[in-house]
């Protein structure tokens, strides 16, 4: 789905996110300026300025980039399939899973929220992956019934949400002081102690996954008429449905990995795109943008609009639940009858 307004709102958001990239890039103690970012990019920079940008401030803005554009198209891509806005990773258990298998990871093994410690950098984003896939394969086994219908794939989900959280809770009151502050910590979502060794693998798995995703499009479009038409077009409907949920799994679980369950960025990044964009369905590529746009914005505001450093998962849930609740008054006084 595209045309010349969807086309202008993902140049538009991308530019956008590029000012913002930058701003982030010279946010700081330091002295630096945008001038002085972009030089430095270049290879022109003191070596100082290299330090700063290159190995302290990148990491971070790169890894709010990969993570917020991940958790963008995965939304579009369960929003779409299901054809239903709340039909997001959050919903359909896959963010839960991830946090369940990455608190396990911290409790049952005594980890500690480090960003150079053995079990964070290679335990924890592994477990979050892991916890992912079996909550997806889960769910969508439970959903089967002669095949996946998305009004009950978005039912069973919220049940997995609310088992898989439940979980979570009990393993965080059971776990020693130290392991239930660094599994909160966690929790919260945060990309302000990201390294390279977590943005690399949501990079890579982002830019494998995207190009598959992309492959669906027609299919996606055609998927809005139903599933009978969709059949009578040529369109395998549960196969298709089947990688659009590994996509959107997959991303999601890097995303996780890499910066914890950031709330509502894969929810709201895409009826952002979708309402700037002028579609019926959230376009891929703008909503990947948008994501970026969401969780590079609100890590800025976190460095330099607020007090003290506040992890972006508590901006974005305080900023995408009022948006939620919007969403469902809207669509309960638009099903009202007149």
């Amino acid at each position: 789905m595209g045309g010349p307004r969807a086309a202008a709102a993902t140049a538009g958001s991308l530019l956008v996110v590029v000012a913002l990239a930058l701003v982030g890039l010279a946010a700081g103690s330091s002295s630096l300026g945008v001038a002085d970012v972009v030089r430095t990019l270049a290879g022109g920079g003191t070596p100082a300025q290299e330090l700063i940008v290159l190995d302290l401030r990148l990491p971070r803005v790169a890894g709010a980039l990969v993570v917020g554009a991940c958790l963008g198209l995965a939304g579009a891509l369960t929003q779409t399939f299901a054809r239903n806005p709340l039909a997001t990773p959050d919903i359909l258990g896959v963010t839960s899973g991830a946090g369940l298998g990455a608190v396990a990871a911290i409790v049952l093994a005594g980890g500690g929220y480090s960003v150079t410690g053995g079990l964070l950098s290679v335990g924890v984003p592994a477990a979050a992956v892991v916890g992912a896939l079996v909550a997806a394969v889960a769910v969508y086994a439970l959903s089967w019934r002669g095949g996946v219908d998305g009004y009950r794939l978005v039912l069973v989900g919220i049940g997995a949400t609310a088992a898989l959280g439940g979980l979570t809770s009990w393993l965080v009151a059971r776990a020693r002081i130290t392991d239930a502050a660094a599994a909160s910590q966690w929790l919260v979502g945060s990309v302000s102690g990201i390294s390279w060794a977590s943005v690399w693998p949501a990079l890579v798995v982002f830019a494998v996954v995207a190009p598959l995703a992309a492959s669906q499009t027609r299919a996606l479009d055609v998927s809005q008429l139903g599933d009978d038409l969709s059949r009578g077009l040529g369109v395998a409907v549960q196969r298709h449905r089947l990688v659009v949920l590994a996509c959107a799994v997959l991303l999601t679980a890097a995303a996780v990995s890499a910066g914890g369950p950031l709330e509502f960025v894969a929810f709201v990044a895409p009826q952002l795109a979708r309402r700037v964009a002028g579609t019926g369905r959230p376009p891929l590529a703008a909503s990947a943008t948008f994501g970026a746009l969401v969780v590079v914005a609100a890590d800025l505001a976190t460095r330099t609009l607020l007090p003290g450093e506040v992890p972006v998962g508590i901006v974005t849930a305080v900023v995408g639940a009022p948006y939620l609740i919007w969403l469902l008054v809207r669509h309960r006084r638009e099903d009202r009858p007149a």
